[in-house]
């Protein structure tokens, strides 16, 4: 099966090493796409927070939907612990564009075993 995808490739300066290019998809089977940064603090716990920041899946543009998201959080206190989920339905701005709601706990890690939690809104889409 075949899915046509339409986007474009930018190529790096190839100082790293691991990746030569990025590959920005503008639409999916048809339809365009769109995604949405994110970025927060965990709460405080053991004595510390993290803050994360991610960049949610792609998910179609104009149509009711969710994203998943996924980052690393930062390292304090020896340790990072990993956000991941799936966002809310999108809300709509005002002036255009729209949100969406996510939450949730991080998973376990440190010396002192222990999860945070986290809650937010992504910022408006990005993408077609």
């Amino acid at each position: 099966m075949e899915i046509p995808v339409s986007g474009f490739v930018v190529h790096s300066d190839g100082s790293d090493p691991l990746h030569s290019h990025k590959l920005y998809i503008t639409s999916w089977d048809g339809r365009p796409v769109h995604e949405h940064p994110f970025s927060g603090m965990t709460s405080f716990n053991n004595g510390h927070s993290h803050y994360y920041a991610g960049t949610t899946e792609l998910a179609e543009s104009g149509v009711q939907h969710v994203h998943q998201y996924y980052a690393v959080t930062s390292m304090n206190d020896g340790h990072t612990h990993i956000v991941r989920g799936t966002t809310g339905p999108a809300v709509s701005f005002p002036g255009g564009g729209h949100y969406h709601y996510f939450e949730g706990f991080t998973t376990v890690n440190g010396r002192f075993p222990h999860s945070h939690m986290y809650r937010g809104t992504t910022g408006n889409e990005i993408g077609s």
